[in-house]
C-alpha cells in the first residue's frame, strides 16, 4: 500500500486510488463539483486542484493516481487562490436563485463558496440568461440557469441506468445540460440525477417547494418497496415524511435507489394511515382504539377449533415480528395452516439488472425462514383449494398496495369466509365486500419500529425507529399477543414514543453568520 502525504498528514492509501479519494479516506476538506465515487471521472470543474511536491503545475486530484511518496497539500496560497477563482468562473452566470430554489440548504454551490470562496465578486457583464422550469419528464424539473455543466446526471443517464436521455448542447456560455428530442427523463431511476446534481438545477417534482431542508431531520432505514431493500435516509418532521434519498451501501444499493422506492414514504404518512381501528357489526362498520380491535378479534376467533383458522402473511414485517407471529398461530392459535401470500407470484423473480425486483416485499427471505423453522407454509393457491374448510382467516399486510394489484380480487375470495381479522396500515384498502365479524387491526409501518430485515441475497439488515406517526397502531407482535388473550403493556411502549416524537426544534435555532 502507497504511502502518500497529504496536507501534512502520512496515511496509507490502496494502489490505484485518486488523490480526492485520499483526501475522501482522510476526511480532508477537498474542492470539487464534477467528481461523483459512483461515476466515471469527467475532470471538467477544474475545482480539485492540488499542489504535488516536485510538479511545477497544480493538477487535478480527481484525475491524478497517487503514488508512493507522493507529497500533496491543497491548503496552500497558490490553491486556495486558484480555487476561489474557479468558483467565482462557475458563478460567473449562475441567478442568485438561492431564496426561491429548493437546493437551498443543501446545496453544494453554497458549501463550496463558503468553505473555500469568500471572494468579491469583479464580473460587470449581464448574465447569460437560460430556460428555467423546464419539464424533464414525469418526475424531473430543470433549470439551466443554475446548471454548471459538472455532467454529472449525462454520466449517470449514460452509464448507470443506460437510457441515454440526457446530454450537454451548444458551445461555450450556451451550453446547456437538455434531453434528445422525444426522448423524456422517464427511466426508473430518474431521480437520483437529483441526488447528485450539486446545486438546484434538478429537482424533483414530488418533492419541490413542500419542505425546506433545514426544517427536516433525517434518520437511516430501509426501502421496503422491494426485495432488494436499499439503504436510505428518511427525511421527517413532525408533519409526517417528506422523502426518501438513498444512502451508500457497498453490498446493497451502492449510491443508488429506484424512483418505485421513493414513493414508499406516502402510505406511509397519516393520510393514508388506518388511524382507529374498525369491526363490522350488524352491517355497520364500528371504529374504536386499535388494542380494543385486536381484544375483540381474538374473542371471536377463539370460538373457532384450530383446523378453521387460516393465516395468511405477506413479507412487509421485522424478522422479529414474524417469529412472535407464526410461533403464536402454531403454538396458541394452534393452527399449521399458515400460507406466504406473495404480491406478483409469476414475476416473482424479475429483476431489471440493477435494483428493481419482481418480489415488493422487503422481508420474502425472512418470512420463508420462520415458515422453514415451524416447518409450516403453504401459497395462495393452496389456502384457495381448501378454502371451504375454513371459517376464520387472520392477514397480516400487505402495506405497499401498489404491489398487490388484484387485492380486490382477493378480498372477494376471503369474503367467503365467516370471519376476517386483517392486521395492515394502510387505509385504502376497499373492504366493503367482507361481511360482520371483520376486524381491522392499524399496523405500524417500517419507520416506526425496530428489528430487521432480510432481503433477497439473505443479507440481514436492522433498522430503529425513525418516528412514531401514529401512536395508537400496533406492531405484528403485540396484535397476535392480543388475539390469542394475552395483555400486553402500552405503558412502556408510549414513553418511547413520546421519545421518538420530538417537535422541530430546527425552526427555532439560528447558526452563527
Amino acid at each position: 500500500m502507497p504511502k502518500i502525504t497529504l496536507n501534512g498528514k502520512s496515511i496509507e492509501v490502496a494502489d490505484g486510488i485518486t488523490i480526492i479519494e485520499a483526501y475522501k479516506q482522510l476526511d480532508e476538506p477537498i474542492a470539487h463539483y464534477c467528481w461523483h465515487p459512483g461515476l466515471t471521472i469527467a475532470g471538467v470543474c477544474r475545482l480539485c486542484v492540488v499542489e504535488i511536491e516536485g510538479n511545477p503545475r497544480l493538477q487535478i486530484a480527481c484525475n491524478t493516481v497517487v503514488q508512493d511518496g507522493m507529497v500533496v497539500n491543497n491548503n496552500s496560497e497558490k490553491v486556495k487562490t486558484a480555487v476561489k477563482w474557479g468558483l467565482d468562473f462557475h458563478l460567473i452566470n449562475h441567478p442568485l436563485d438561492c431564496p426561491i430554489c429548493d437546493q437551498a440548504g443543501e446545496c453544494e454551490l453554497q458549501n463550496q463558496y463558503m468553505e473555500f470562496g469568500k471572494y468579491d465578486p469583479e464580473m460587470a457583464e449581464h448574465k447569460v440568461k437560460k430556460r428555467k422550469v423546464v419539464d424533464l419528464g414525469e418526475r424531473i424539473v430543470l433549470d439551466t440557469e443554475r446548471c454548471i455543466l459538472c455532467s454529472r446526471c449525462v454520466r449517470f443517464t449514460n452509464e448507470v441506468s443506460k437510457t441515454n436521455e440526457l446530454g450537454i448542447f451548444n458551445r461555450g456560455d450556451r451550453s446547456e445540460v437538455g434531453t434528445f428530442e422525444d426522448k423524456p427523463l422517464n427511466n426508473k431511476y430518474s431521480v437520483n440525477t437529483v441526488d447528485i446534481c450539486p446545486v438546484g438545477a434538478l429537482t424533483s417534482k414530488d418533492f419541490r417547494f413542500r419542505q425546506r431542508v433545514w426544517y427536516l431531520k433525517d434518520k437511516p432505514s430501509i426501502c421496503t418497496g422491494c426485495s432488494t431493500g436499499c439503504s436510505v435516509n428518511v427525511y421527517y418532521n413532525e408533519e409526517g415524511i417528506f422523502r426518501l434519498k438513498p444512502r451508500f451501501n457497498k453490498d446493497v444499493n451502492g449510491y443508488w435507489m429506484c424512483d418505485e422506492g421513493r414513493d414508499i414514504y406516502k402510505h406511509i404518512n397519516k393520510e393514508n394511515r388506518m388511524v382507529r381501528g374498525r369491526y363490522k357489526k350488524d352491517g355497520a362498520w364500528c371504529s374504536t382504539l386499535p388494542l380494543e380491535t385486536a381484544k375483540k378479534a381474538g374473542e371471536k376467533l377463539r370460538t373457532y377449533s384450530a383446523d378453521q383458522i387460516a393465516v395468511l402473511v405477506t413479507g412487509q414485517y421485522t424478522n422479529e415480528e414474524l417469529d412472535v407471529f407464526v410461533n403464536y398461530a402454531v403454538n396458541k392459535l394452534g393452527t399449521k395452516n399458515i400460507f406466504h401470500w406473495k404480491n406478483n407470484p409469476d414475476g416473482w423473480n424479475e429483476f431489471d439488472g440493477l435494483l428493481l425486483r419482481g418480489d415488493k416485499n422487503p422481508n420474502s427471505k425472512g418470512l420463508q425462514k420462520v415458515l422453514q423453522k415451524h416447518t409450516v407454509g403453504g401459497e395462495w393457491k393452496d389456502l384457495v383449494n381448501q378454502i371451504d374448510k375454513f371459517k376464520a382467516v387472520v392477514v397480516a399486510g400487505p402495506e405497499n398496495l401498489q404491489a398487490y394489484p388484484d387485492l380486490k380480487e382477493k378480498i372477494g375470495t376471503l369474503a367467503r369466509l365467516e370471519c376476517v381479522v386483517w392486521a395492515t396500515a394502510d387505509d385504502n384498502i376497499a373492504f366493503e365486500g367482507l361481511m360482520d365479524f371483520t376486524y381491522l387491526i392499524p399496523q405500524k409501518t417500517s419507520v416506526e419500529k425496530s428489528g430487521h430485515f432480510t432481503n433477497y441475497n439473505g443479507l440481514e439488515q436492522k433498522v430503529d425507529v425513525v418516528t412514531t406517526l401514529l401512536s395508537d397502531s400496533l406492531n405484528l407482535e403485540e396484535t397476535v399477543e392480543l388475539l390469542v388473550g394475552e395483555s400486553v403493556d402500552m405503558s412502556q411502549r408510549e414513553k418511547e414514543d413520546m421519545h421518538v416524537m420530538k417537535k422541530n426544534y430546527f425552526t427555532t435555532e439560528r447558526g452563527r453568520l
